[in-house]
């Protein structure tokens, strides 16, 4: 039994405008495809969460924004969490799939560095997984007068005081046989 998860967080169309994409979104893509290549070559568990939002909003449910982007689309049978705050836990059946499965560790990565990555990251640690935050695989824009770059090493910073940090190459899953 394999005790550790992926969670992608909020990687939808919707991050992706032609006019103001998520910073290094392709790249972003690349590194999060990676990891779940590996996970799933390891037959650990990919967990992807969706945000929603209403009528109008960048990730209004239903939409084509809202919808996961196809670069790193689920497999059939793999879990999609919808959530409608930026704590991936809150009012969500998370915590249930993630104790149902045994998972006691989980790697995030995803969008949006300074929200819902972020949130997620520090109630998973409150809730007493263990965290690994992949720090060159979250993204977000640049705002309040720092770029996006400055946003993310900050945060990786912050991450630092309840969850651990490691580089998209350095994350290593160990095969779990099914049984």
């Amino acid at each position: 039994m394999n005790n550790t998860a992926l969670l992608v967080i909020d990687v939808q169309e919707g991050m992706f405008p032609e006019a103001d994409p998520v910073y290094q979104g392709e790249l972003l893509l690349e590194k999060i495809q990676s990891l779940i290549d590996q996970a799933r070559a390891c037959n650990v568990p990919v967990l992807y969460v969706q945000h929603n939002e209403g009528p109008g909003e960048q990730l209004e449910s239903g939409t084509a924004a809202w919808e996961i982007h196809p670069a790193i689309a689920p497999e059939s049978g793999e879990t999609i969490i919808q959530k409608y705050k930026p704590d991936s836990f809150h009012e969500t059946d998370l915590q249930e799939v993630l104790g149902q499965r045994g998972i006691k560790s989980l790697i995030i990565a995803g969008i949006q560095t300074d929200m819902c990555v972020e949130a997620t990251t520090k109630r998973a640690s409150e809730l007493g997984y263990e965290v690994t935050v992949v720090q060159d695989a979250h993204s977000t824009w640049s705002q309040g007068g720092l770029s996006a770059e400055d946003i993310i090493g900050q945060y990786n910073e912050h991450f630092q005081s309840y969850a651990r940090l490691a580089a998209a190459s350095d994350i290593i899953f160990r095969p779990v046989l099914n049984d």
